[in-house]
C-alpha cells in the first residue's frame, strides 16, 4: 500500500513541476524588448523598453506589476481576426515593435495606431510603453 502512495505522490509532484515549467502557473519565460518610434519606424527607435518576468525586471515602470497585468490578458499580442471590421480612425504615426519571448513563445509584432482595432490592441498593452499607445500621443 505504501508503494502505491509513493507512486501517486511522485506522479503528482512530477505533474506540478511540469505545470510550473510550462509557464501556465506563473508566466514562464518572458523577455521582451519594445522599441517605440514617435514618427513611424524610420531611423533608430526614440524609446526602448524591456520587460523580464520570473524574476521581474527591465525598465518598464514596476516590472512585477507589468508581468501580472500582461499575464492577465488572454493573447496580449494577437492580431484582430481577419473578418473583424475596424473603425477607420487614425491615431497617429507612432509605432512599436515588440520582440522576444512571452511565456516561452516567440513574439515579433508591430503595434500601431492606424485604425480602431490597432489602437485598441496597443491600448491593451500600453503599460509596456508608458506615454505611448494612445491617439493622444506621448504624455
Amino acid at each position: 500500500m505504501s508503494a502505491t502512495v509513493d507512486l501517486v505522490l511522485a506522479a503528482v509532484t512530477a505533474a506540478m513541476f511540469a505545470f510550473a515549467a510550462s509557464g501556465a502557473a506563473g508566466g514562464g519565460d518572458t523577455d521582451l524588448r519594445i522599441s517605440v518610434w514617435e514618427q513611424g519606424r524610420k531611423g533608430p527607435p526614440t524609446h526602448v523598453f524591456t520587460l523580464r518576468c520570473d524574476p521581474p525586471g527591465g525598465n518598464v515602470p514596476d516590472p512585477a506589476a507589468a508581468c501580472r497585468r500582461l499575464a492577465a490578458i488572454p493573447r496580449p499580442f494577437a492580431q484582430p481576426a481577419k473578418d473583424v471590421l475596424c473603425t477607420q480612425i487614425y491615431g497617429g504615426p507612432q509605432e512599436a515593435l515588440v520582440t522576444g519571448r512571452y511565456r516561452g513563445e516567440k513574439v515579433s509584432t508591430v503595434l500601431s495606431l492606424r485604425d480602431g482595432c490597432q489602437i485598441g490592441r496597443w491600448q491593451r498593452v500600453a503599460f509596456l510603453t508608458p506615454g505611448f499607445g494612445s491617439a493622444l500621443g506621448p504624455s
